[in-house]
């Protein structure tokens, strides 16, 4: 496994640039691990620091997604757009370290953009705490998964929720609320994102009887019809299916129509399996050569 630029409480970072042989003019007395990148905003921060780390976040907050993408979204005859958010929001301004405050605000900013032109937003909790997935989209540490072996993270995650739906309630934006991101299996579950499905349900209910409530799929070797029954007694809620393309090398040397062709055919065919009359909607995450956040396949 690629070693990650982490480290624990216990250990040091250093910089160093030696080559560790005899000519070395950068020697040290430690066996040392050479890191490579750093790979989603837990690493991020704590690999900057707490100096660099502020100027670092800002700068991409500032820069990365800007109104004119919102305009460019609405313009383009799309209507929605999903916004990833870590737990640590529920901290802000000052989240827990190494994390760095400042997201609420550009969260509070993409609602006023959504909002002038007249798009719809699904706040997704894209990293909980413990880590619900070794990937860096869940600003993992190390590749281990902690979430769900307590409930003790169980409950802070509902607690997230909870204040992100009383946030944004009464904004005319919303339009979902999902849940946890790709919880992966099977270190989490099915009992265990079941468990916590009906009280994230719950909470986003308390605020709101009509907002759509968005429990993603499992990722890995899992029936992906496991949550339909569940789902299909939980007024407005929608099932998270992730088709990724991306990493099977059958789609390299096709066209954009060739793509297109596929979706139409063996994903709508994919779907159809995993949809029922009078059931849960299905959200469509991911496809082939871009990232589709806005896609309900409503069969109602």
């Amino acid at each position: 496994m690629e070693k990650n630029p982490v480290k624990t409480e216990e250990l040091v970072a250093a910089d160093n640039e030696g080559n560790g042989g005899w000519g070395d003019d950068d020697p040290s007395v430690f066996i040392l691990q050479t890191s490579g990148k750093f790979e989603g905003e837990f690493q991020i921060t704590n690999g900057y620091g707490s100096v660099m780390a502020p100027k670092v976040m800002r700068e991409h907050w500032s820069t990365f997604i800007v109104e004119e993408d919102f305009k460019f979204i609405a313009s383009n005859g799309l209507n929605a757009v999903r916004i990833p958010v870590g737990w640590w929001i529920a901290s802000d301004p000052t989240p827990p370290k190494p994390y760095v405050g400042g997201s609420l605000q550009v969260l509070d900013n993409a609602f006023l953009w959504a909002r002038k032109y007249k798009l719809k937003v699904i706040i997704d909790l894209h990293a909980a705490h413990g880590c619900q997935n070794p990937n860096e989209r869940s600003a993992n540490r190390d590749g281990t998964i902690e979430w769900g072996k307590t409930d003790d993270t169980i409950q802070q995650t509902v607690a997230v929720i909870d204040f992100l739906k009383a946030r944004y309630a009464k904004n005319p934006s919303l339009y979902a609320v999902e849940l946890i991101n790709e919880p992966q299996a099977p270190e989490v579950t099915l009992d265990m994102i079941k468990k916590f499905y009906k009280a994230g349900y719950n909470a986003v209910r308390k605020h709101s009887p009509t907002a759509y409530v968005v429990m993603s799929n499992r990722l890995g070797p899992v029936d992906p019809t496991e949550l339909l029954s569940f789902a299909s007694g939980l007024k407005g809620s929608v099932i998270d299916v992730n088709h990724y393309s991306l990493f099977s090398d059958m789609f390299n040397n096709m066209s954009v129509q060739q793509n297109l062709d596929y979706v139409n055919t063996n994903r709508s065919a994919q779907l159809n399996t995993i949809t029922q009359s009078n059931g849960p909607l299905t959200f469509v995450g991911c496809f082939p050569f871009f990232i589709l956040f806005i896609m309900l396949y409503n069969t109602l």
